[in-house]
């Protein structure tokens, strides 16, 4: 039996690793400066471990130092990715691409800027029911684009049903035409390989709480072109960050950032396989126990298209809520975190198709560094049986 209750909403956020927090220590005590403190050993130390954790992180995605912009989080760099590049390319033009499947730290600044005048265009994926469900076609990124375009945002992986998208193939439409792309890779860094030169992207967002360290740190990367990128500040103050983002820096959570990004690629190759197993392991388990279960997004069997922790399964004839609420020891979610207050259903499996019985039985499980087969076998009785009742008292 476990140690309950047993947590897989890893999607949602992590655990941080021990390794991350002996990191960070020390720089809530004797190392305490402030990196924008230029007169003292204080503010140099703080400043010299800004800068060895920006160079570890540019290093681990192939990407230059000084292409980092630290911030609070994803959401945070979304919205200076989105609305810095439409605020000043704004004169070159006022159309944005993305996909209906987006987080909402994309789709709402979007929304956002048309209110303002901007036009956006967003794609569809492929349906369910299909193998490579949630999947964008790089095709129907390419017929999109327009003369006005001034931005495409497309995220790696998505946060709801696991789906990992052609970006090197959407980039490579987008720099034909001369359109930048950003990328939202929140649930991509440190859980797949991500390579910034091979992927060729313009603008990358990614957060510490994902991968195990702490909550309230995030980056932005903004690729050195020729001719640069310019982006509208969101945030003014001080100037830090290349007068991109104001703000004095969180010495220790940056510290964490990084010690956690390299212990995710040190141990990248074999916690995939693992976590691919217990992934396939609970989606085996369900199955056997259950009828009426149907997986989205796309198959768990074609290798490159789903993140290795991510299961996202409708059970009919269950509401997810009563079914998250009879399970007082799984930690599981109905959708994004983020949304966890919106009562629609998830926008992401209504892009799929499902009508809204089906969205409302679904749950998403995300599986992560610190959860075992014993949780999985315990999650497929917790499950199940739940899932059982709750169709008999429905009748």
């Amino acid at each position: 039996m476990p140690h309950l209750p047993v947590y897989m909403d890893n999607h949602a956020t992590t655990c941080v690793d021990p390794r991350v927090v002996d990191a960070m220590l020390p720089f809530f005590s004797e190392r305490f400066g402030n990196a924008g403190s230029v007169s003292h050993v204080f503010g140099d130390r703080a400043r010299e471990a800004v800068d060895t954790a920006r160079e570890s992180i540019a290093r681990c995605l192939g990407a230059q130092p000084r292409e980092i912009v630290f911030t609070s989080g994803a959401t945070e760099s979304n919205n200076l990715a989105i609305k810095g590049m439409a605020e000043r390319g704004r004169r070159r033009g006022n159309h944005l691409v993305s996909a209906s499947t987006e987080h909402r730290a994309v789709l709402d600044p979007m929304d956002r800027l048309c209110r303002r005048g901007f036009e956006a265009t967003f794609l569809t994926v492929v349906p369910g029911g299909n193998d490579r469900a949630g999947i964008l076609d790089p095709q129907q990124v390419a017929d999109s684009l327009r003369d006005d375009t001034i931005l495409v945002s497309v995220m790696l992986a998505n946060n709801e049903i696991g789906a990992i998208q052609p970006l090197a193939e959407i980039a490579e439409v987008c720099h034909r035409r001369g359109v930048p792309i950003h990328c939202d890779a929140t649930q991509a860094v440190g859980k797949i390989p991500v390579d910034v030169s091979r992927f060729d992207i313009d603008l990358m967002s990614f957060s510490a709480h994902k991968i195990y360290g702490p909550k309230g740190v995030g980056a932005l990367l903004v690729r050195r072109r020729s001719p640069p990128l310019r982006l509208q500040s969101q945030i003014d103050g001080g100037g830090q960050e290349g007068g991109l983002r104001s703000g004095t820096l969180n010495v220790p959570g940056i510290v964490g950032f990084a010690r956690a990004l390299e212990l995710c690629l040190d141990e990248l190759p074999n916690e995939t396989v693992r976590l691919r197993g217990l992934r396939d392991r609970l989606n085996a388990g369900l199955h056997a126990a259950l009828d009426g279960v149907s997986i989205n997004g796309p198959s768990p069997a074609l290798e490159g298209l789903r993140l290795p922790g991510n299961l996202n399964l409708s059970f009919a004839g269950v509401d997810g809520e009563a079914l998250m609420m009879s399970m007082k020891n799984l930690a599981v979610s109905s959708g994004s975190a983020c949304t966890a207050a919106d009562p629609e259903p998830s926008h992401v499996l209504r892009a799929l198709g499902l009508n809204d019985d089906l969205t409302r039985a679904s749950l998403r499980f995300g599986l992560g560094r610190f959860n075992t087969s014993e949780e999985v076998d315990f999650a497929v009785q917790a499950v199940s049986e739940s899932v059982k009742r709750l169709r008999k008292l429905a009748g």
